[in-house]
């Protein structure tokens, strides 16, 4: 059973930067990608980044780069995401994810099998 808990979530203001935390229990971490969700209320879940089990490879929404950088440590079972510039429209409650074995789109929500109870993310203005 792979249990993960994201941590980091807050509220600033528009410009600030957050980085939220998830660590993973289980031995298989680092043979998995990972990838972080957002869910804003009224909204449906939506793709933010993804990052390949190496860390070599990464990926991101249209709508977080330049300003979202996912990372992460397979020596701690925890991944990261720095978010920097943010603006009211990033406020939602952000999800952690272990990409299925076998999947290779990331951007897709079928495509995890592993999910985390979320951290809440508000962004004044």
């Amino acid at each position: 059973q792979v249990q993960l808990v994201e941590s980091g979530g807050g509220l600033v203001q528009a410009g600030a930067s957050l980085r939220l935390s998830c660590a993973a229990s289980g031995r298989t971490f680092s043979s998995h990608a990972m990838g972080w969700f957002r869910q804003a209320p009224g909204k449906e879940r939506e793709f933010v980044a993804a990052i390949s089990w190496s860390g070599v490879s990464t990926y991101y929404a249209d709508s977080v780069k330049g300003r979202f950088t996912i990372s992460r440590d397979n020596a701690k079972n925890t991944v990261y995401l720095q978010m920097n510039s943010l603006k009211p429209e990033d406020t939602a409650v952000y999800y952690c994810a272990r990409v299925r074995a076998t999947t290779t789109d990331w951007s897709r929500g079928r495509s995890y099998d592993y999910w985390g109870q979320g951290t809440q993310v508000t962004i004044s203005s």
